[in-house]
């Protein structure tokens, strides 16, 4: 897929099929993940891929109401920084770098047909801690955000081309 196809077509999907994610797919989309640009290239992100229904029950119990779609995802994808790899200049940089890997995850999972849907943790502090309990992480691994991942249930047309979002007015040149 062209790549401004695959921006201008990608969506958020919440209610998925029964049907798993095949593992060379999940491969791929980390593999996109891990290809974006990041700070220093110190890639000081880390990601638990859940396919576990219980685990996907308990992420969403620990994200609330907005995550209620993780106990219909074929699979979620728990991305998090590594503060022990972050750039010591610029620590905070690991939260750009870890939003950057959702993205092109989303997007990668778009370009596979697969559907998916970004669910913030990080700043939130209940969050965190609760998805850092149910994975038992080392307190140098912090949860940035959760992408749901799975084939749309409802008949979504992946390729349709929404209405454009760009706004001239957001854009200034050379001064505001």
């Amino acid at each position: 897929m062209e790549t401004m196809q695959n921006i201008l077509t990608r969506r958020s999907v919440r209610k998925f099929a029964d049907k798993p994610i095949e593992p060379d797919k999940l491969h791929t989309i980390l593999e996109a993940a891990m290809s974006g640009p990041c700070a220093v290239n110190a890639r000081e992100w880390a990601f638990i891929v859940v396919t576990d229904r219980e685990k996907l029950a308990q992420m969403a119990e620990a994200n609330g109401r907005v995550a209620r779609m993780l106990n219909q995802a074929a699979a979620a994808i728990l991305v998090c920084g590594d503060l022990d790899r972050a750039f010591p200049p610029a620590p905070d940089f690991w939260v750009i770098d870890a939003a950057i890997a959702a993205q092109n995850m989303t997007l990668a999972a778009n370009d596979l047909g697969i559907g998916s849907v970004w669910l913030g943790t990080w700043p939130d502090e209940k969050r965190v801690k609760r998805q850092a309990t149910i994975f038992q992480l080392p307190e140098t691994i912090v949860p940035h955000s959760i992408l749901a991942l799975g084939y749309p249930a409802e008949d979504i047309d992946m390729r349709a081309v929404r209405p454009s979002r760009y706004e001239e007015n957001r854009v200034h040149v050379n001064q505001w």
